[in-house]
């Protein structure tokens, strides 16, 4: 296996060749507004029989008698895929065949690189779970979704970058599954070799989720990866956590000392909002002091955006029960609008393809199949959030004035 991986990595860099006209500079994170990529979705006739995150019963479509297995909340608008798979007992408009996708298709991952790249958006955050890191890493099939994230920012011109997701991961295993797939991909993948991959400060960028006092029973273990990481002469990298919001007003005892302890902090923010009025807003307020308290422990503070959330279908909830509503990506600019406040020339936005948990900004179907519940952009156009989120860079990077309200139309 470690020799196709080889083949694989030579034609990479030989064949689908590295962008001539490389866009980004995958060398800091300055100036970059990342979205975090999931390539979790998978479609019977994908090369397997799975349906993965698209419901709970992996191996047959969702039906519409079952529609409780269904795990998903938005309907992606699959009209510019080249692969797409007919899901039985789900209709469109007119009665006519509703399709998903896979991201085990390179076709997929390039028509969102695309995207990306017709947008200006900088790269991703792939994602990667520990949970599904077992012994043959190289040969599952999220490492090809990796391969395909790798080929298309090469072509693309984007950035990418790992973000290890450590839910629910057995913590007695945890810290050798972390190291030892880390080790797996720079020394067989070469992946922190590639030119596209994103540095800071002379070092590969790798983020780790799920830094949460009650995933653990103490710190030692966080303190251990954390070193192994920040420190190991060979495949030590910028280390970002992420976790836990509210790090710094919360946290007791020695966990004040975790948190303060890698290169970077990145508070994972989905879900945290208050009222004003009848409207939901992300609550963005202690990220004035959170900057504070990162700079004076000489950490970097990457705040993390959303445009929205609900994960009704997910959660066998009632419809609009957990919706935390867009409205009309006003809630996503306000977002935008209090980092480059803070003059932080960085930021992530949770997510590109997340439709699970409502919250991607990719192209989603106004009108879905009515068998089901599920999310839409109301109206606006389906590349609506590319676009914003493309101009929230501009006003993150500097490239254009900071405004209150959204700066475009629809």
């Amino acid at each position: 296996m470690i020799a196709l991986v080889a083949a694989l990595d030579l034609m990479l860099q030989t064949n689908s060749g590295f962008h001539p006209n490389q866009k980004v500079d995958a060398t800091t994170l300055h100036k970059k507004v990342l979205v975090g990529y999931q390539g979790w979705f998978r479609a019977g006739g994908d090369g397997g029989t799975e349906w993965d995150h698209w419901n709970r019963d992996w191996s047959t479509p969702p039906r519409t008698n079952k529609l409780d297995w269904i795990t998903f909340e938005m309907w992606p608008d699959v009209s510019d895929y080249t692969n797409k798979y007919p899901v039985a007992g789900f209709t469109g408009p007119g009665g006519a065949q509703a399709y998903l996708f896979s991201s085990q298709d390179q076709s997929t991952v390039d028509l969102h690189f695309d995207w990306m790249e017709e947008y200006g958006i900088d790269g991703v955050v792939v994602q990667r779970f520990v949970t599904q890191t077992p012994p043959d890493n190289i040969q599952s099939w999220k490492t090809n979704v990796l391969l395909h994230v790798r080929a298309a920012a090469n072509r693309t011109g984007r950035a990418f970058m790992i973000q290890y997701d450590m839910s629910g991961a057995n913590t007695n295993t945890l810290f050798s599954q972390l190291t030892n797939d880390w080790i797996c991909l720079v020394d067989n993948l070469h992946i922190t070799q590639d030119p596209r991959y994103l540095h800071h400060n002379g070092k590969p960028v790798l983020m780790i989720f799920g830094f949460y006092p009650e995933r653990f029973s103490g710190t030692a273990l966080p303190k251990q990866i954390i070193a192994w990481f920040k420190t190991n002469a060979t495949y030590g990298v910028t280390l970002i956590g992420s976790g836990w919001w509210d790090w710094r007003a919360s946290a007791t005892g020695d966990w004040t000392n975790v948190y303060r302890s890698f290169h970077g902090y990145c508070p994972w923010n989905t879900g945290n909002c208050y009222y004003a009025g009848t409207n939901k807003f992300a609550y963005t307020a202690y990220w004035a002091q959170d900057l504070a308290a990162a700079t004076n422990a000489g950490m970097f503070y990457l705040p993390q955006v959303y445009p929205g959330f609900s994960w009704n279908n997910l959660k066998h909830l009632p419809p609009g029960t957990s919706k935390i509503p867009r409205l009309g990506g006003d809630f996503l600019w306000k977002q935008f609008n209090a980092v480059a406040n803070l003059g932080v020339d960085m930021c992530y936005v949770g997510m590109f393809d997340e439709v699970d948990e409502g919250t991607a900004i990719f192209k989603v179907s106004n009108t879905p199949p009515g068998q089901g519940y599920f999310v839409t952009y109301e109206g606006l156009p389906a590349d609506w959030y590319l676009r914003l989120t493309a101009e929230g860079s501009k006003v993150i990077s500097g490239e254009r004035p900071n405004s209150q309200s959204i700066p475009i139309s629809p």
